[in-house]
């Protein structure tokens, strides 16, 4: 496991599961979520509070009228422990957030900021509050300021300490220009100074949204707890029904059921277990992957993760450091290298990308070439991603510089043999090789180094091992791209890779009924990771990509994603875990009420009193409190989430059986038993 999911496991803010000021305000909140209109989106926890204040109302008016009323309250009593249970249980996990969301309001504080009068004068400014900031606005900050809103940087270079969104003290570095142009409101400038255009209003900043969300305020549900939601409240129905039936056959009998006993029948058979830890599974799945530095936008994306089954990597800043530098420039025969590095310089003037600016140094550095400004008159040609080209036009010649091929299509020339074989032999070693022209010429190459994180062969490994195919895209030739694939060790790779490329892959693979998963960090990447299932943008990675993804890596660590994927497979093997306990332990707590109902009508139900209970009264009363005490006792599961092991289908379902459905059919029998034991020692039934 790399060192920052190690550290987001030890993430301080994430507070412990029995915390005492986490329990004593979720208690709080466990009683505002009372409100019917709060509980309507629950439905089997909402016809429980329906039950329970029937039950209360006739056990008060049983008390006012001077008849029997402490069995009714009884009942009562628990039928609210049942629903208190159940939102305590969604207020801890969203305490658990909360706790985050309030260490990174704390961090960010009232900013201050320096609002640009003129676009590159950085004398000339007036001091703004951040709150009053406006989306285009540019505004200077300097080492030990705060940056005072989510922006671009335009100018300058700066270490930047983004502890506040990662919990990581190591700064990083910002430029303009690149994929390393984003930043964050609240995070600190380090040293040197950055012009930063202002990207979104207060409210907006990622920041905001980061804690909106760690809060648990814009949790949408997601399809699967949808499909649940409806199907729990189908059996609600279903069980209402069966017990208005009920009613009727024991009235056509001669003795009708009390309400009290008829409600504790209802609430005992239709599934509360689950309605009450539902809400909390989903919200406790965002929180583990928050606690992995991973802030997941919605539901949906953490349950798609569970199920992906291709996983699409972007070389450049993903697999690889992305520090792409120039390490050697090859001439071509008849070429002078000082023709070439001057050539390379001028046609890198426009090229505002890590690699180029490499360029502009290496030149500096070992021909001792000056980086002249804009001649008069001359015209540049911006790199882009399209045309993976960049140049310069000039009175003395036409330069350009960029992907071989493309430089080849461009310039209607072909490479001698001495350049092919470079070309090949820099990709053999895992280098990109861009190609120099001057007026169509080839003048030569120039080799740019990247090199593979560490520990990538074995992540890959692992993915593979969940059954999930990696795929490397790069904008590199197929020879480049097959070294760096082979020593990162994915499964395939796209070369020479367009936002075109990437999409058609992503919505082919989709077309197949494959889920998949995007990661990447520049702006060419947001297409993709818009389509895809799951996308998740690098924080370091620009606005575009942060804003595209429904996953953003606070770490800017890709291979993360294998933590995202098996976070996603325990939320859904939890879901399933307790949905099976439920069902299973409403079918044992049959054996426990039924017979007790009925059994003066017909003695034969005595046969099915399994659990030789001491009376009908205690057999109701000792069911109705084990549904609600279930509940807390599942609550740390359900947080924590069932420990995900790899394996199939078919072994999931076989443990699933034998461990929650089998445990969900005898715990009933053990806890009702002794509950039961209680109430006779006690005296109370």
């Amino acid at each position: 496991m790399p060192a920052s999911a190690t550290a987001a496991r030890r993430d301080p803010s994430a507070p412990a599961l029995l915390d005492g000021p986490l329990l004593r305000r979720a208690a709080l909140d466990a009683l505002r979520k009372l409100n019917p209109a709060q509980l309507l989106r629950n439905p089997v926890i909402f016809a429980t509070e329906v039950v329970s204040i029937l039950v209360t109302l006739l056990a008060l008016r049983a008390a006012l009228s001077g008849g029997a009323w402490g069995f009714s309250a009884g009942i009562a009593l628990w039928l609210w422990a049942t629903v208190l249970f159940a939102t305590f249980a969604e207020a801890v996990a969203e305490g658990r957030g909360r706790a985050r969301a309030e260490s990174l309001r704390r961090g960010r504080g009232e900013t201050r900021a320096r609002l640009l009068l003129r676009a590159g004068d950085r004398s000339l400014w007036q001091p703004r509050a951040a709150t009053e900031l406006r989306v285009g606005d540019l505004v200077l900050v300097e080492a030990g300021e705060l940056i005072p809103s989510d922006g671009e940087v335009v100018e300058g270079i700066a270490s930047v300490n983004e502890a506040a969104i990662t919990g990581e003290s190591a700064p990083v570095i910002r430029e303009s220009g690149g994929d390393r142009s984003a930043v964050t409101g609240g995070t600190t400038v380090v040293s040197d100074w950055l012009v930063v255009r202002i990207t979104a209003a207060q409210g907006g900043t990622f920041l905001d949204r980061m804690i909106g969300l760690v809060e648990g305020a814009s949790r949408q549900k997601t399809p699967n707890e949808v499909a649940l939601d409806i199907l729990l409240a189908g059996m609600t129905i279903v069980f209402l029904i069966a017990v208005v039936t009920l009613v009727g056959l024991a009235s056509w009998n001669g003795a009708p059921p009390a309400v009290p006993v008829l409600a504790a029948l209802l609430i005992t058979l239709i599934p509360t277990t689950i309605g009450g830890l539902l809400s909390a599974i989903g919200i406790a799945g965002m929180d583990r992957l928050l606690r992995f530095n991973v802030l997941a936008t919605s539901g949906r994306a953490v349950e798609a993760a569970g199920d992906v089954d291709v996983l699409l990597l972007d070389k450049t800043g993903t697999i690889t450091l992305g520090n792409r530098q120039a390490a050697a420039f090859i001439p071509a025969p008849g070429v002078a290298g000082e023709d070439l590095a001057r050539a390379a310089l001028l046609a890198s003037l426009a090229d505002e990308t890590p690699e180029g600016r490499s360029i502009l140094a290496f030149a500096r550095e070992r021909h001792g070439l000056e980086v002249p400004a804009l001649p008069p008159g001359a015209v540049a040609v911006p790199f882009t991603a399209q045309t993976r080209l960049s140049g310069l036009d000039t009175a003395e010649g036409r330069y350009r510089k960029g992907a071989v091929e493309a430089l080849l299509k461009a310039t209607g020339t072909t490479a001698p043999p001495e350049v092919a074989q470079a070309v090949e032999r820099i990709g053999r070693q895992g280098g990109t090789p861009l190609a120099v022209a001057r007026d169509g010429r080839l003048l030569g190459l120039v080799a740019l180094q990247d090199i593979v994180k560490p520990g990538m062969r074995d992540r890959f490994a692992a993915l593979r091992r969940m059954g999930i195919r990696t795929v490397m895209v790069t904008g590199d030739n197929r020879l480049t791209a097959a070294a760096i694939a082979t020593e990162a060790g994915v499964d395939d790779f796209i070369a020479e890779a367009t936002p075109e490329d990437k999409l058609r892959y992503i919505r082919a693979a989709q077309g197949e009924g494959r889920l998949v998963a995007m990661a990447g960090d520049g702006t060419n990447d947001a297409p993709a990771l818009a389509q895809a299932d799951v996308g998740m943008a690098m924080q370091t990675g620009t606005q575009a990509a942060r804003e595209a993804g429904n996953m953003v890596d606070l770490d800017s660590d890709p291979t993360k994603l294998i933590e995202v994927v098996e976070i996603g497979k325990q939320l859904l093997i939890t879901r399933g875990a307790l949905t099976t306990f439920s069902i299973a332990n409403d079918v044992a707590k049959y054996f426990a009420i039924l017979p007790a109902i009925f059994v003066a009508q017909y003695p034969e139900l005595q046969a099915l009193n399994l659990m030789r209970l001491e009376s009908p009264e205690s057999a109701i009363l000792s069911a109705v409190i084990f549904n609600a005490l279930i509940i807390v006792a599942l609550v740390p599961l359900a947080l924590r989430g069932v420990r995900y092991r790899p394996a199939g289908a078919a072994a999931l379902l076989r443990r699933n059986l034998l461990v929650y459905g089998l445990g969900g059919l005898v715990a009933p029998f053990l806890g009702i038993k002794a509950i039961d034991l209680i109430l006779s020692l006690l005296g109370l039934a």
